[in-house]
């Protein structure tokens, strides 16, 4: 029988409208660290969807995040992170003792086109991927 092992880390994205930059940031450290992490995102003010442009950023190097849902931040969500990582929510985010808190100095994608969200996409990547050097550090 395959043993289970509990995810090294939980990790919350938080930016405002949960649509664009925190999705996309969900989807790399899904796609990059498989189950080894728990991914959550959310906004302080959740749109109706996901921004399309990141949609389609994230679809061209072969991630999906279409079927993503913006979530409303909540409390609990952060108080059961070992990390949390702001995207321009400024004080909007609950603190709580033993939880790492980031903020991520990112370009906001709303109202532009896949062109201007590239970059900003390969932004996050790289910062996921240093994320998840720190993760695997810390708990080695």
């Amino acid at each position: 029988m395959p043993s289970v092992t509990a995810p090294l880390a939980s990790v919350l994205f938080v930016c405002v409208h949960n649509a664009g930059r925190s999705q996309m940031a969900a989807g790399f450290l899904r796609h990059l660290a498989g189950d080894r992490v728990e991914v959550r995102s959310a906004g302080s003010l959740p749109g109706d969807r996901v921004n399309p442009a990141a949609v389609e950023a994230m679809a061209e190097i072969g991630i999906d995040i279409s079927a993503a849902t913006p979530k409303v931040l909540t409390a609990e969500a952060v108080q059961v992170s070992d990390y949390v990582i702001t995207m321009g929510c400024g004080d909007v985010c609950p603190v709580f003792p033993g939880t790492h808190y980031l903020d991520w100095t990112l370009d906001d994608p709303a109202g532009r086109g896949v062109d201007a969200v590239r970059p900003i996409r390969d932004a996050i990547r790289a910062r996921v991927e240093a994320l998840i050097a720190e993760i695997d550090t810390r708990r080695s």
